[in-house]
């Protein structure tokens, strides 16, 4: 791909993972808990497409597997965050398909949901810091 539709793919993940955050939060007052981590997987998920999209030069892959994101973004990432990766990598399967549904509701409790609500912004902030072109 050139660089301008590169670049395009770029600014529209970046751009959409900033909205999805936004969401994540507002959901998280609304008290929709287990929606807030579905979404805060989906900006992170977005943040790190566009990341292997800038690296990679080619269209991010149709993975929603964080932890795979991130090493074809080729980031420098503690065991910490990873092993935060792979349980955010799970609200994807619990806020999509219906035999996890009510398990993953159910863990979703105010605190659980505050503690990873805070986690995601924070992975996710430090993923934003990591775009070049942007």
């Amino acid at each position: 791909m050139d660089d301008d539709s590169i670049a395009k793919q770029v600014e529209y993940w970046k751009k959409s993972s900033e909205r999805d955050i936004e969401t994540a939060r507002s959901l998280f007052v609304l008290k929709r808990y287990d929606s807030c981590l579905f979404f805060c997987h989906l900006a992170i998920e977005k943040s790190l497409k566009g990341l292997v999209a800038e690296k990679t030069k080619e269209p991010a892959p149709y993975s929603h597997d964080l932890p795979e994101l991130a090493e074809l973004a080729g980031l420098a990432i503690s065991e910490e965050k990873m092993s935060h990766l792979k349980t955010i990598s799970t609200f994807n399967i619990g806020g999509r398909y219906d035999d996890y549904k009510l398990t993953f509701y159910k863990k979703c409790t105010r605190e659980y949901s505050e503690e990873y609500l805070k986690v995601a912004e924070e992975i996710f902030a430090w993923f934003q810091q990591q775009y070049k072109s942007i």
